[in-house]
């Protein structure tokens, strides 16, 4: 068991690199929680990203992350950047003797994944993974009645992304759609879809995906599909696109077992659609209060996630996902992407 230092006596400090998309996820989950953190420092090379977010943070700003881990007191360093930058900067803030915090996937290959535990295992700091649909209700309570057994054995498992991302959406950042810096619907939009077929099935025996770039004018795939095989013996699927016509339509998972039947969908697995069990229990009453609305594909568990990631620097928990647990979800997606590529079966855990 690892000894990491503890910050008890003092608000934490955060950076951010990264001030795009995404980061506005994480600006709003620090101020839900500033009474026990405070963002010291932003950073980013577009100057105009960068002044939008030192003026809605009131934080530092930064044009380079050498410049930033040269000047800042922050205890972590959170990575909103894109994915295929993740590996090199997470050994940077390590190295610097901070804790990191990086949105998925971690990386794009999987030595780089490798990379990144080890750079922070080896200077002793955490390395945490953003899992935050983890978080949402919905989910929370699906996880449970897997914790409970109340499925019995599980039969077969489905999950849709049918999501739509327009070609306006790639050419707005260069990065988008390659596989250096972004990987594609799987490794992309999918992910945190990807990271449900091992944290709620349980481990993976194999897989067989196919992908095709069928209207995007990008580099990786736009729809895929893939067959899985699970340990237990379990069947499923996954079925991603994001070509759907004119909006994102849904994001769902179904899980027929022996004991019990449930499928959460919605656009983002944001309504318990059906919940039925052979025996009650008290989580039945939970079931329509657990569904809520909502416009974004990213669901309201950024907050909740932070919530752990604070805990876990006070000493007061454990991480939820940590680098070892990101690890899984990308195991599988290069799996995903050695079975398209390669037009075989895919057996895990991956020999390397």
């Amino acid at each position: 068991m690892r000894n990491y230092a503890t910050v008890t006596d003092r608000k934490i400090r955060f950076a951010l690199v990264g001030c795009g998309r995404i980061s506005q996820n994480h600006f709003a989950s620090l101020r839900q929680h500033a009474e026990r953190v405070e963002l010291v420092d932003v950073c980013d090379i577009d100057s105009s990203a960068l002044q939008l977010a030192k003026q809605e943070t009131g934080a530092r700003g930064h044009s380079s992350l050498e410049s930033m881990l040269r000047e800042t007191s922050a205890d972590i360093v959170a990575l909103t950047t894109p994915s295929g930058l993740h590996p090199e900067q997470t050994v940077r803030i390590a190295q610097s003797g901070r804790h990191v915090l990086t949105e998925k996937p971690m990386a794009t290959r999987w030595h780089e994944g490798l990379r990144m535990v080890r750079a922070c295992d080896e200077a002793n700091v955490r390395l945490f993974v953003v899992k935050q649909n983890r978080r949402n209700a919905t989910l929370q309570l699906l996880k449970r009645a897997f914790d409970k057994k109340r499925f019995g054995r599980i039969f077969m498992v489905n999950i849709n992304v049918f999501w739509t991302r327009p070609q306006e959406y790639y050419d707005a950042a260069a990065w988008r759609g390659t596989w250096e810096f972004d990987g594609g619907a799987f490794m992309n939009q999918a992910s945190h879809y990807v990271d449900l077929l091992d944290w709620l099935i349980g481990p993976i025996d194999s897989l067989h995906a196919y992908t095709a770039t069928l209207a995007r004018n990008v580099e990786t795939e736009d729809t895929g599909v893939v067959s899985l095989r699970w340990r237990s013996g379990a069947l499923g699927s996954m079925n991603v696109t994001l070509l759907t016509y004119p909006k994102n339509l849904e994001g769902s998972i179904t899980i027929i077992g022996e004991k019990g039947t449930v499928r959460v969908g919605g656009v983002a697995v944001n309504e318990i659609q059906h919940w039925e069990f052979e025996e009650p229990d008290v989580d039945d009453e939970k079931v329509a209060g657990a569904s809520y609305q909502t416009t974004s594909v990213y669901g309201f568990g950024h907050a909740l996630y932070y919530d752990n990631v604070i805990a876990t620097l006070r000493g007061e928990a454990q991480p939820e996902t940590d680098g070892r647990e990101g690890l899984k979800s990308l195991e599988t997606l290069i799996a995903i992407y050695l079975s398209a590529r390669d037009g075989k079966r895919v057996a895990l855990p991956l020999d390397y």
